[in-house]
């Protein structure tokens, strides 16, 4: 390969870019379009060559459509269908609003599109943190000019990208004036992550660590929702009594499907929707974080073991995974309101979230 040419992930990092800007891309042999507001030339160009609607299989049970392929569902439009519509079936906060949208006929053996190409769309719009719903049509010869086109290979399960420390600089903090955050970056995505460290730890030692996800309403508007904030606040205050920690800071927003989608996701709530029961319906599952980030992280910083202060279990089960040594899970319960009650107790009930 020409040293000038894109490689395979920053192929992938294009084809999430051009999945944000509304630009179709090809993938193994269909054009594929996000549902998420597309433009209406671009609807009726895509209509024309006789496009199907992708959505995962949490969707297709909200909207009582047959998911004959297991994991996925392949509507068929019916005549006429525009852009609200397609904005109606994907995006479940408009339910209310158009209630009578099927019934829905839905694709079943090879297609076209196929259950395998449909499900790489799938993927591919949930790393671009899009809904999950893609208008797929038949792509016979080349893509039309200037289109990315991928491989179903190419997509075939999310790639641990690299991720380096751009810089470092000393922030004096509430909690700790002995602090420092480090900014990591991969030049394939567009999230920035951070790592706090307070004081100096001892790298031979388990070092006191929390993974915090970002969380703009929580940690930053001050949201009574959920538990984000003072859990954050706790866990920078405890490292700055012992002394010594590292704080995480993941660019992972509403457990990893971005912040439109996570105010999508409340919005649900407002209809009497549990958080687990909400991501459904957007077409989500209960938790899309990938914590291999924050391993990287702490490799990176010279950690190879922690104390993590959770309650999560799934956090220090894909830290083991990923090789990093849990050597104690420290207890983090703090920020119960009125008004997040509920939310707790479904994360206890339905995340294995420990009380």
């Amino acid at each position: 390969m020409d040293a000038l040419s894109p490689t395979l992930p920053e192929r992938l990092a294009r084809a999430r870019a051009d999945l944000r800007l509304g630009l179709p891309v090809a993938l193994g042999g269909a054009l594929v379009l996000p549902a998420e507001g597309p433009d209406p030339a671009r609807l009726s160009a895509m209509a024309a060559r006789g496009a199907a609607l992708a959505v995962t299989a949490r969707r297709a049970d909200t909207l009582r459509a047959r998911a004959y392929d297991g994991d996925l569902a392949r509507l068929v439009p019916p005549p006429g269908a525009d852009a609200p519509w397609v904005a109606a079936v994907a995006d479940p906060t408009l339910d209310l609003a158009t209630p009578l949208k099927g019934p829905f006929r839905s694709l079943r053996g090879d297609g076209p599109p196929s259950a395998a190409q449909a499900r790489a769309a799938l993927r591919l719009l949930k790393a671009a943190r899009l809904l999950p719903a893609a208008l797929l049509a038949p792509l016979d010869g080349p893509p039309p000019p200037g289109v990315a086109a991928l491989a179903l290979a190419d997509v075939a399960e999310a790639p641990l990208l690299p991720l380096a420390e751009v810089v470092s600089a000393r922030v004096p903090l509430q909690a700790a004036a002995g602090a420092s955050v480090r900014a990591f970056r991969s030049p394939l995505d567009d999230a920035e992550h951070v790592a706090v460290e307070i004081g100096a730890p001892d790298r031979a030692r388990p070092v006191l660590a929390r993974l915090h996800s970002a969380c703009l309403t929580g940690d930053v508007l001050g949201s009574l929702k959920c538990d984000c904030g003072p859990q954050l606040r706790a866990a920078l205050a405890r490292m700055g009594e012992e002394g010594a920690g590292v704080l995480l800071y993941l660019d992972q927003e509403g457990r990893g499907i971005g912040l439109a989608n996570k105010l999508r996701a409340y919005a649900l709530q407002d209809q009497g929707f549990d958080t687990v029961d909400a991501n459904h319906r957007l077409g989500f599952e209960d938790d899309e974080r990938d914590f291999r980030v924050g391993a990287q992280m702490l490799r990176a910083l010279g950690f190879s073991a922690v104390r993590l202060l959770t309650n999560n279990p799934a956090k220090v089960a894909r830290m083991e995974e990923a090789g990093v040594r849990v050597a104690e899970r420290v207890p983090l319960r703090v920020g119960l309101t009125p008004q997040n009650a509920a939310y707790l107790a479904t994360k206890v009930a339905r995340s294995g979230h420990l009380p």
